[in-house]
C-alpha cells in the first residue's frame, strides 16, 4: 500500500524558497535577524490570541504585540537602554533579567488599567490569555536573539583556539568576529536540527509508527515518529559541531540535540493541545502547506529559553 504525504508539493515549494532566506538572516544576525525574530512573534502572538477569541477571551492584542517587540529589544542589547545619539549615556543601566522583570511589570499594570474600562468579558479569561501570550510566545522566542546575542561581546574569547589569534595584532576583534560567525552558525544548526527533528518524525511516523503516542492531543503522532524525530535532531548537531561548532564539545552537541529531540517535540504537543482546545486545525492558513507561523515555530518556541539557559550558564560559562 503506497505511503500518502499530504501537502508534500507545497511542503516542499515553501521550504525551498524559506529556508535559504532563513539561514541568510540567521548567520548575518544582528538587527535584520531581530527585526526577524520580531516578526515571526508578532505573526506567532496574534495567531494565538485568535485561538484565544474562539474560547470567549477577548484579548488585548496591540498591548500584547507591542510588549512582546520590546522583550525582543531587551535581548538584542546587552543594556535595555543603550548609548544614544550625540554622545548621551542614559542613567538607565539594567541587566536582562532586570530590564525582563520591568517590562512584565509595566504590561502587568497597563493591562490591569485598562481592563478596568473595558467591560468586555472576564478580567480572568481577558487577562491571563494576554499574559500568557505575551511569557509563552514573546519571553521564550525573545531568548532566541539572546541566543544569538550570547556570541558577541559576552562570548568568553578563551574558547577561540590559540592557533587562530597567535600573532595577529588585532587578536580580539578578530576572536570576536570569529565567535560572532559561531553565533550564526549555532543558530543555524538548532534550526537545522529542529527541521530534520520534524521532518524525521514525520516522515519516520507515517512509514513505520504503530503505536500512538498522544491521542489526546495529537492523534497521528507515534512513538516511533518521535524515536525518529530525536535521533534525527542528535545527529544532526552531532554533524554541526564536527564541522562548524569546534567550541563544542561532542558531549554538550549531544545535550543541545537530546534538548531539541526532547522539548521540541513536547512544544509541538503544547500547540496542538492549544489548537485541539480551541477547535482548529491550524494556528492559520498564511504558509501553504505548513498552516501558521506559530505552527511553523512551535517547537523553537519551546526549545528557545532552554538552550539560552544552557548556553549561557553552563556550555559557554
Amino acid at each position: 500500500m503506497p505511503i500518502n504525504y499530504p501537502n508534500l508539493l507545497s511542503r516542499v515549494l515553501v521550504a525551498v524558497v524559506a529556508i535559504p532566506a532563513v539561514l541568510l538572516i540567521a548567520f548575518h544576525g544582528g538587527i535584520l535577524f531581530f527585526l526577524f525574530v520580531s516578526l515571526i512573534s508578532c505573526f506567532a502572538l496574534n495567531e494565538f490570541y485568535a485561538m484565544a477569541a474562539l474560547k470567549g477571551a477577548s484579548t488585548q492584542r496591540t498591548l500584547g504585540i507591542v510588549t512582546v517587540v520590546i522583550l525582543n529589544a531587551v535581548f538584542f542589547r546587552r543594556h535595555i537602554i543603550p548609548a544614544l545619539p550625540g554622545g548621551y549615556q542614559t542613567p538607565v543601566d539594567l541587566t536582562r533579567e532586570q530590564a525582563v522583570l520591568l517590562v512584565l511589570i509595566l504590561c502587568f499594570i497597563c493591562l490591569l488599567t485598562i481592563e478596568l474600562f473595558r467591560n468586555k468579558g472576564s478580567v480572568f479569561v481577558n487577562a491571563g490569555y494576554t499574559i500568557l501570550g505575551v511569557v509563552y510566545i514573546g519571553i521564550f522566542l525573545s531568548t532566541f536573539i539572546g541566543i544569538r546575542e550570547l556570541f558577541g561581546d559576552e562570548f568568553p574569547l578563551r574558547l577561540v583556539p590559540d592557533s587562530f589569534i597567535a600573532g595577529n595584532s588585532m587578536a580580539d576583534d578578530s576572536a570576536r568576529a570569529l565567535a560572532y560567525d559561531w553565533g550564526g552558525a549555532t543558530v543555524i544548526a538548532i534550526l537545522a536540527s529542529i527541521w530534520m527533528c520534524d521532518t524525521a518524525a514525520y516522515f519516520g511516523g507515517l512509514a513505520t509508527g504503530k503505536h500512538k503516542l498522544f491521542v489526546r492531543v495529537s492523534p497521528n503522532k507515534t512513538w516511533e515518529g518521535s524515536v525518529w524525530g530525536f535521533f534525527g535532531a542528535l545527529g544532526t548537531m552531532i554533524v554541526a559541531q564536527r564541522f562548524y561548532l569546534p567550541y563544542l564539545t561532542l558531549s554538550q552537541a549531544l545535550i543541545i540535540g537530546g534538548i531539541v529531540g526532547i522539548f521540541g517535540q513536547i512544544g509541538d504537543l503544547v500547540e496542538s493541545f492549544f489548537k485541539r482546545d480551541a477547535g482548529v486545525k491550524d494556528s492559520s492558513e498564511i504558509i501553504p502547506g505548513h498552516g501558521g507561523v506559530f505552527d511553523r515555530f512551535d517547537s523553537l518556541i519551546f526549545v528557545s529559553p532552554i538552550l539560552y539557559l544552557y548556553l549561557r550558564y553552563i556550555a559557554l560559562s
